[in-house]
Order: C-alpha cells, then structure tokens, then sequence
C-alpha cells in the first residue's frame, strides 16, 4: 500500500511549521549563548528578517534556514549573496525604523537540521556579511 502525497496546502503548512521550529530553535540556542532577542519575524514590503539580537555592543541580524535533510544540500547552502545582499538592506532599514545605532552591526546564518530520526542539528555561522 503506497502512502497518499500532501496536497500543495498542506506541504506548504509542513514547511511553515519546520521553519517555525527551527527560528524558536535557533532563537533558543542563540539567546542561551548571551544574545538578547529584541524582535523576531520582522516584516516591511522589501522583505522580512527571521531574528534580529543583540551580542553585546553589536545588532545580529539572523538569517535561518531549516531543512528536514541534505537531500537539496545543508539548510545554511539555501542562503545566496543575492539573500545576504537583501539582508543587509533589511537590516539597516530595521535600524532606521527602530532609531537605533549600535556600534556594529553583523548578519549570521543559522542551519537548523531536523531529520526524521533523532534529534534537531543547528550551525551557526556569524559575520557573513
């Protein structure tokens, strides 16, 4: 007996709810290590950032990409220049909107691996740009 594929709706909710696991999974980590999460999931017409911390003196703007496998590559592999150059606008159009001014600002990338065996995998890759 073959197992029914998910209708487009419901493949498009399983991969809402992976994304949404790794972000408060990345958030988690992220925060644990000494970051402080001031926003998250934020949105304006140019596009949206996943988290947005504080490390001290300096703003991350973090970028996570979930996977449930390698199949299509590892989650961070899903982030071009083209996404990174997009972050970087976000980021100072966040600051700007929020009136803040750190002393640096820093993108990171984080890959959330969640296979269907064992537990969640993350990488953490800052100042990628």
């Amino acid at each position: 007996m073959t197992t029914p594929s998910l209708t487009g709706s419901a493949q498009a909710a399983r991969r809402r709810e992976l994304g949404a696991f790794g972000e408060a999974y990345a958030a988690r980590h992220l925060v644990e290590r000494g970051m402080v999460l001031l926003d998250r999931n934020w949105r304006c017409e140019a596009g949206e950032i996943d988290l947005v911390l504080r490390d001290g003196r300096v703003l991350v703007v973090c970028e996570v990409k979930t996977r449930s496998s390698t199949a299509f590559g590892s989650p961070l592999e899903g982030v071009t220049e083209r996404k990174a150059a997009r972050l970087r606008r976000l980021a100072a159009r966040w600051l700007a909107e929020h009136r803040v001014h750190p002393d640096e600002v820093r993108i990171d990338l984080v890959g959330v691996l969640v296979p269907c065996s064992g537990g969640p995998t993350l990488e953490h890759v800052p100042g990628v740009g």
